[in-house]
Formats: structure tokens, C-alpha cells, sequence
């Protein structure tokens, strides 16, 4: 298909001297820091905001603690001195725009003429990508295009009416144009965000933010390097590069590319909604993690999961999962009534979907701080187009001691765009729900209910369906190389469920796609730093950047992509991690 690009107004910066590009002037050490203070807590200047959007973006995503050597076993922070093109771009019909921006490096290689262009992971903000695309591909001289892919930080507070302008400083509706706002809602509605409450079901519409990106990418060239201008498909080399929800928007463009914008592919751990062919356990997220969220407080219960170290961890909720068992019990899931009996029931059930003892354990994680509740808040309203009027009562608001909502300060709205990772509860915004009498397990019934809108047949059960049917896959076309990496121990997007299925249903279709499968990696390299847990793992981040290194040199340089045999690694244990771990024999 082709997708036209809509602009409004372009913002550009230089990025030299203390700043630049990469690290926005911090470093390694400044990215490892405390998060970067303002000046002004009520109003950073956009400066100061970009700095610390940048280090919590590298935060989220990679492992910057002492124990994982980025920066010296694999990876890098280099400093790339350039410019930035930020725009709101906006597709046909969209009731909300996805944020842009372009980087271009005063280094770019003009012989190479290569673009990079990523989708943030998860619901991040437009930095999202920045430690694993931006680290690569600046220093080499590639120009690198973002996309929020219409979900963010942007969070419209629909009390006090104000949303995210371009330069990420906040304003009220009608004073600047907004990367989101909500018009006629009531001032008690709380917190709204893009990803849940635009009315747009971005997730449909991952790949055509992707095309735009890479389009307004062009547009940027030209504008920043008229000297070699024109930049067209023909000329310029683009590799659409991807980690989680970016992985499947990456994906998602693909099979829309017939126009061959896109030169290969890189995802990584990619959510992608998969095809189900024969022999396969293809399932959206949305299925199997509100099924997770009744299911695993109670399996994980089991004594093989004894040696977990979550609960040395403040904030999770694993004090809470002892009364799950009785709760499926009394609402007819399971059968056993004693814990353990009832444990191994629920753990029966996962087994039967699909689901690892070795990528349970990893979840684990995803449990004990409450994120299949989060997904299922966020997505739910997405795909019902609900607005912050979400299902079930749900209200995403700033709380006071007492659990009550309260109005959000100036200091605290100002740290929304730095800090939130687009998914709530995240930089001071929990989800609020009505607690419907006393009871040891509250979040059971709504949890049912969102799961209810996965199994049931009542009209929001079938346009819930529906959205999420509107987000599979479409083939892409024969000769696009397509590198597709995926932790074998990845608890939140079980690879069973999604880059399994879809590799299999490309090869059912004569499509060439290589696979990585890589043992001992889970999703989260940022986890990786928490007591107990980098032990059993190693970070997925040194093979993602192998796997670019490959597609650059297939698609620019023209040498054959022959990626190999997965990895063969081993957890790093209780010490630093060491190279040979990795099993790559040449580290990128």
C-alpha cells in the first residue's frame, strides 16, 4: 500500500558540543546516573527535557548495571554530534497524530546512504529506540527516523487540559498543537493516554507510522543535505529495525511495503500478531496475558518456582498470590482445594497452552509488579475505542496515600513525557478502579471481566476481537530479507505465541527469513541489573546488534546474509558478565 505522508509544523535542533545525538551530552556515566534534574522542576526547558527523556529511554531498555558490562563487553555510548527534524505526522482518518523525528548525523556516509527506521518498543515515548538503533547506527554514519507509533508520553491531563507540545513542554489545548488531547471530556476523567484513549487502535496502524517515518526521513535529507539530494528509495538503503512492539511494527510494514521503501528487516522479540498455521500455538498478546493474569499468581506457587528472587523486590504483589488458587476454586477454573494441588492445577493449564516452566519463570516478573493487569487496562481501551471513559470503570489518575484521586502538580505533569514508559501505572499515574466491597484477592473481578471481552460473544467481546484481528500480519514481499531475533526465556512475549508462529507461516509461504532463538534471554535487559536475576540471564541487546550489523552489510554492502546457527550462551552467574558467555564468535 501506499502511504501518503501528513506533516505539520517541523522543529529543528543542532546537537553539538555538550550534547549530542546519542546521549544527549551524559555518557555511559551519565546515562547510569540518578535521572537528570531541571532547573525548574515546574518548567524544564525543552533542552532539559529531551536530556532526560534520552537517559530514561536508555534506563527502560538496557542494562546499565555494573554487572553487565555494556560498554565494554558489547555495546557502546559514542558521542555523534548532529541534527534533529521532529514532526507530528498523521495518518488518513487518524483522530491523533504519531511523533517523528529524524536524526542526522554530521558523520552521515554518503557513499552508504543508509537509513535507519525504528518503532519504540512497548508504548515509549519517541526516544524508545534510541539504545539500540541509535547507538548502532549514528556512530556509522546512519541517519536514524523514530516513531512513537501513536502511542508515548504524551499523557493529556483532562483536568487541567493540557497536553505534550513538539518541543515536550506541556500546554493547554488550543495553545500549541498537542501530540494528544481529548476534547469534551469531563474534568474528573483524570489522565488520558495516546495509546489507550486516542480512539485509533494505533496497533492496527503500526506499519503505515513506520512508512511515514521512513518517508519524512527522506524529506529530512533532503532538507539537511541538499548537496546529495534527491534521497529516494532508489538511492538510499532503509532497514526497518524493531524491539518488541517495535519488532512487530517493523513486521506489520513489511507486509505492507509493496512499493519496496523498506530494504530488509530486523525485529526483535518482536509482538507480532502471527498467522496460525499447522503445528503452531499462534496468540495475540491480548489473549494470552489476560488469561496469565488469572492463571500465573497461583501457578507460580508451585516449589519448582521456590528459587525466584522476587520477592526481595519492593513494590510486586507476590503477598497477594496465595489467595489466588481459592479465587479460581470458588469461580470453577480449577478443581483442587489445597494451594499446592491448586498450584499445579493452574500450572497444568499454562503447560496446556503452550507456555514453558523456563519462560513462566521469567514472567514471573511480569506478575509480581501487576503488568498483565496494565496491558489489559491499556489495550482493552484501545480496542474498544473507549476514550478515558475505559471499561469496567478503570480511571488512570494520580492517587493520594489513601488510594483516592488527586490533582496532579506542575512538577509532576512535567515529567510525564522524561520518565513514563506510554504504559500506566508509570511515573507517578496508576490505574484506579472501583473496589466493589472487601476481599482478599480485589483485582479478581475486573480481571475476569477483561478477560470476558477475549471469550465471551457480547458485542464489546466481538469489536474487541475485531480490533485485534485488524493487527495480524500481511505476507511481505518474496525477496525482503527479514532477521528475526526472539529470547527463548522470554516471559512476557513467549516466542511460542508469536515469532515461532509467524516464521513458520512465512516459510509456509516461501518467504526466506533467518531466526535466532536465542537460550538464556528473556525480555527485559533493563531487569537484568535487580538482585538474583541477571544471574540466570544474558541481555538479548549484543544479538540484536549483530543481527543489524548482518542486515547493514547485506543491504548495503551487498555480502551474502548467513547469520548462522543461534547462539550458544550460558548465564553469566553471580559475576560480571564475560564475553564468551554471548557464543558470538565476533561481537558487533
Amino acid at each position: 500500500m501506499t502511504v501518503e505522508l501528513r506533516i505539520g509544523q517541523i522543529r529543528e535542533t543542532a546537537h553539538r558540543g555538550d550534547d549530542d545525538l546519542v546521549s544527549a551530552g551524559l555518557g555511559l556515566a551519565g546515562l547510569r546516573a540518578a535521572p537528570a534534574a531541571f532547573a525548574d522542576a515546574d518548567a524544564p526547558t525543552p533542552a532539559e527535557l529531551r536530556r532526560r527523556a534520552i537517559q530514561m529511554a536508555w534506563k527502560g531498555i538496557a542494562d546499565l548495571g555494573p554487572l553487565g558490562r555494556f560498554g565494554d563487553a558489547y555495546g557502546s555510548v559514542t558521542t555523534v554530534p548532529g541534527r534533529e527534524y521532529q514532526a507530528f505526522a498523521t495518518l488518513p482518518g487518524a483522530r491523533s497524530p504519531h511523533r517523528v523525528l529524524v536524526q542526522v548525523p554530521d558523520n552521515f556516509d554518503a557513499r552508504a546512504r543508509c537509513v535507519i527506521v525504528c518503532a519504540s518498543s512497548g508504548s515509549r515515548g519517541i526516544y524508545g529506540s534510541i539504545s539500540v538503533t541509535g547507538a548502532w547506527g549514528l556512530p556509522r554514519g546512519c541517519v536514524v527516523a523514530y516513531t512513537d507509533k501513536g502511542a508515548g508520553q504524551g499523557y493529556f491531563d483532562c483536568a487541567e487540559g493540557s497536553g505534550v507540545a513538539l518541543d515536550g513542554t506541556r500546554a493547554r489545548a488550543g495553545e500549541a498543537e498537542l501530540e494528544f488531547a481529548v476534547e469534551n471530556v469531563d474534568v474528573d476523567a483524570g489522565i488520558a493516554t495516546r495509546h489507550a484513549h486516542s480512539g485509533d487502535n494505533p496497533e492496527a496502524h503500526w506499519g503505515e507510522h513506520v512508512l511515514q517515518a521512513a518517508q519524512f526521513a527522506l524529506a529530512m535529507l533532503d532538507r539537511a543535505l541538499p548537496q546529495h539530494a534527491p534521497f529516494t528509495r532508489e538511492n538510499t538503503r532503509i532497514l526497518a529495525v524493531g524491539l518488541s512492539n517495535g519488532g512487530a511494527a517493523v513486521l506489520q510494514a513489511a507486509g505492507l511495503d509493496a512499493q519496496g521503501l523498506i530494504d530488509g528487516v530486523v525485529a526483535i522479540e518482536p509482538n507480532i500478531n502471527a498467522h496460525a498455521t499447522a503445528g503452531t500455538r499462534a496468540r495475540p498478546l491480548y489473549d494470552y496475558a489476560s488469561d496469565a493474569a488469572l492463571l500465573m499468581p497461583c501457578a507460580l506457587l508451585a516449589p519448582r518456582f521456590d528459587h525466584l528472587p522476587l520477592t526481595r523486590l519492593p513494590g510486586n504483589t507476590v503477598a497477594s498470590w496465595r489467595y489466588r488458587g481459592e479465587t479460581l476454586r470458588n469461580a470453577g477454573l480449577i478443581a483442587a482445594g489445597e494451594t499446592r494441588a491448586q498450584s499445579t492445577e493452574a500450572l497444568d493449564c499454562l503447560h496446556a497452552d503452550g507456555w514453558t516452566d523456563a519462560a513462566l519463570a521469567s514472567a514471573a516478573s511480569t506478575t509480581a509488579f501487576d503488568m498483565w493487569r496494565a496491558f489489559g487496562v491499556t489495550y482493552a481501551s484501545a480496542y474498544l475505542a473507549s476514550g478515558p471513559d475505559m471499561p469496567f470503570g478503570f480511571r488512570f489518575h494520580m492517587l493520594d496515600g489513601e488510594g483516592r484521586p488527586r490533582a496532579a502538580g506542575a512538577a509532576e505533569r512535567a515529567l510525564w513525557w522524561c520518565d513514563s514508559s506510554g504504559i500506566v501505572p508509570s511515573a507517578g499515574v496508576m490505574i484506579h478502579e472501583p473496589r466493589e466491597g472487601m476481599s482478599d484477592d480485589p483485582a479478581w473481578t475486573r480481571l475476569l471481566r477483561l478477560r470476558g471481552l477475549w471469550t465471551g460473544n457480547d458485542a464489546p467481546a466481538q469489536r474487541l476481537r475485531a480490533a485485534v484481528h485488524a493487527t495480524q500480519a500481511q505476507l511481505p514481499r518474496t525477496e525482503l530479507p527479514i532477521f528475526i531475533v526472539h529470547g527463548a526465556e522470554d516471559g512476557l512475549i513467549p516466542p511460542v505465541f508469536s515469532s515461532d508462529a509467524y516464521v513458520r507461516w512465512l516459510r509456509a509461504n516461501a518467504r526466506v527469513v533467518h531466526y535466532w532463538e536465542v537460550p538464556h534471554v528473556q525480555h527485559f535487559d533493563a531487569f537484568l541489573a535487580w538482585p538474583g536475576f541477571g544471574d540466570r540471564y544474558v541481555p538479548i541487546m549484543p544479538f540484536a546488534y549483530a543481527a543489524l550489523e548482518q542486515m547493514y552489510r547485506h543491504t548495503v554492502a551487498g555480502t551474502p546474509l548467513d547469520p548462522g546457527p543461534t547462539p550458544v550462551t550460558t548465564p553469566r552467574g553471580a559475576g560480571a558478565l564475560e564475553v564468551a558467555r554471548l557464543g558470538l564468535p565476533t561481537l558487533m
